[in-house]
């Protein structure tokens, strides 16, 4: 399916997942146009063939109006945040998702938006140490307590895919997705995923350098821009009608790794590390085996650990001043 002379909604235009995929189809698809939705913080990405809508995408009508005239459409709004949140205010990422993504699932039925792409989530997994397929979610298991509730919202609109799919022949690509980085992120530490949130306390020059968890806690981390891309991919692959994959680099990343780059990359040089198990935390070794979604569009990440960092990291440098998430 070429997106050329396509009209691509996309839910959630002024977040960090939807403004990459924005910028990746301007980049990329010259003759593409996007018709992206925001609540409260305005969009940032400037292009004549953007169309931004103020939508409460909890609202119907709202939905139904914003999706209206598009071919396909990405799912990427969410009120997210790290283990900080879930774990002090896990019902901000409950009610409003659930809300939002069944709104958007109808839409889609109702414009004929035929091809949709649902930015689902890991927090989906039960507790799983090691590297985990997609057929290895075990709907008998809850997710990790501390995404009790955000990984059940994500596991039910998965189903209400399925169910679009099977009664109504929607064509929709469920990727559940590692720890997306990179400009625009949340960096405010209470809200904000764990890389920003160090890359703000580096900045900061935070002393001592305070760390959530532990160094040996691993991680799947994907930049937003390598994220994008394999997004814009499913998109065009018009021979998939319904499946789910998990969209990561697949490779180990410890919280020890990713600290030592981000103080490089701040050129911060703290006297005292102090990794803080009172901190919540959750399980201690998850990675994404991605070699399903590899194999469907020929994906591999083109960013590496130390680029995707230093990149965040100067992007931060240069907007710390204005940007408020």
């Amino acid at each position: 399916m070429a997106l050329e002379d396509k009209k691509i909604f996309v839910a959630g235009a002024s977040g960090l997942a939807g403004t990459s995929i924005i910028q990746h189809i301007l980049d990329n698809y010259p003759f593409t146009r996007i018709k992206g939705t925001y609540l409260s913080t305005q969009p940032f990405l400037k292009d004549q063939r953007i169309e931004f809508v103020q939508a409460d995408l909890r609202n119907k009508a709202d939905c139904r109006l914003a999706m209206r005239g598009c071919d396909l459409a990405v799912m990427a709004a969410a009120n997210t945040g790290g283990a900080r949140a879930a774990y002090d205010q896990p019902q901000l990422q409950v009610t409003d998702n659930l809300v939002m993504d069944a709104n958007l699932l109808e839409a889609c039925y109702v414009e004929k938006v035929t091809r949709i792409i649902f930015i689902s989530s890991a927090s989906v997994y039960q507790e799983f140490e090691g590297h985990i397929k997609e057929n290895q979610l075990d709907w008998n298991q809850d997710p990790h307590p501390v995404y009790f509730g955000v990984g059940w919202v994500k596991r039910t609109i998965e189903k209400l895919c399925q169910f679009w799919h099977d009664k109504f022949g929607q064509e929709i690509v469920v990727l559940r997705a590692a720890n997306i980085y990179g400009p625009y992120a949340k960096f405010d530490p209470g809200q904000s995923n764990f890389i920003p949130a160090l890359i703000r306390k580096a900045i900061d020059r935070m002393e001592p350098f305070e760390v959530w968890g532990n160094p040996d806690v691993t991680r799947d981390v994907i930049f937003a821009s390598d994220f994008a891309k394999a997004v814009c991919l499913f998109l065009a692959k018009g021979d998939v009608k319904f499946d789910i994959y998990n969209l990561g680099t697949g490779k180990a990343v410890t919280v020890g790794d990713v600290v030592g780059q981000v103080l490089k990359c701040a050129g911060h040089v703290p006297k005292n590390i102090i990794y803080s198990d009172n901190e919540p935390t959750t399980i201690q070794f998850r990675v994404l085996d991605c070699g399903k979604m590899k194999n469907a569009v020929g994906w591999t990440p083109a960013t590496s650990l130390a680029k995707g960092l230093y990149s965040t990291t100067e992007w931060w440098i240069n907007n710390k001043s204005w940007w408020k998430k």
